[in-house]
């Protein structure tokens, strides 16, 4: 088992449900980025997606394009994030994953990319670019090194296609809350909470929602029927709001947290 593995049957057991913030390596700086994971460990966060800047976003908005932007013209490197993994990963208390395009694991080699991001301490991928029809290789390698591959289904994926993207992950289905963009959003779809019902009924991997989560409100219509949150935007967005590095952390901090009450709140009710 991976440790997302590992980290979900701990939730499970406990009746919670993971956070799991998004921020981007390198933004503004990789010295603040490793900052910025100690305040989201300390606020509870139960996992972090690393963002791996990419010069050509794939479904993401302006505030993290911009996040991209930033870190490429302060010359991140991969290598950066491997590093940050090096250096922070084992002391943080939660599991890590790097949001990565497949072009770039292309780039590396399948099997040399995991073996280098997990040599690092990360415990997966979310590959948001990777076709279902061509995601084969890299399971097998993922499975073949304990290493958990996220893939994403869309409120537009065909439910057939939905249950094939689940038979080639692992670790976790990344759930597309909106069809377009990352982005906060006041409202998400009606029909969310029924579509991710009918595919917890598909599949045994957990499933996590993402997209559009602005703040506590909507976090706490979507606890019940997920297994977990990811919320990007609003956090990178406070990040860009700081130009120095521990006042982006505690600013990133108190939001965490504020989701984190929020989402024990409203599972622990209906436990």
């Amino acid at each position: 088992m991976s440790a997302i593995d590992d980290l979900f049957t701990r939730l499970k057991s406990e009746q919670r449900k993971a956070l799991m913030p998004f921020i981007t390596a390198g933004d503004p700086s990789i010295e603040a980025t490793g900052t910025i994971l100690d305040g989201l460990a300390a606020a509870g966060a139960d996992l972090c997606e690393i963002g791996i800047p990419y010069s050509d976003p794939i479904a993401d908005g302006p505030v993290i394009q911009a996040s991209y932007q930033r870190a490429l013209d302060h010359k991140f490197r991969l290598q950066d994030a491997f590093q940050l993994g090096k250096d922070k990963a084992a002391g943080l208390g939660m599991p890590l994953v790097t949001m990565v395009s497949y072009a770039i694991i292309y780039r590396v080699g399948l099997r040399e990319y995991v073996q280098r991001a997990k040599a690092a301490g990360y415990a997966g991928a979310i590959v948001p670019d990777l076709l279902v029809e061509e995601a084969g290789e890299l399971s097998q390698i993922c499975r073949d090194e304990d290493f958990s591959l996220i893939q994403l289904v869309t409120p537009t994926t065909p439910r057939q296609r939905q249950i094939e993207i689940a038979n080639s992950s692992s670790g976790f289905l990344y759930y597309v809350s909106v069809t377009g963009i990352t982005g906060e959003r006041n409202e998400l779809p009606a029909d969310l909470l029924e579509s991710v019902s009918w595919l917890r009924g598909q599949t045994e991997l957990p499933i996590c929602i993402g997209f559009g989560i602005s703040g506590t409100e909507i976090a706490a219509k979507l606890a019940p029927v997920a297994d977990g949150l990811i919320v990007g935007s609003a956090i990178v967005r406070r990040i860009a709001e700081h130009a120095d590095a521990a006042e982006a952390r505690d600013a990133v901090a108190e939001f965490v947290a504020e989701l984190r009450s929020a989402i024990d709140s409203v599972t622990s009710a209906a436990s």
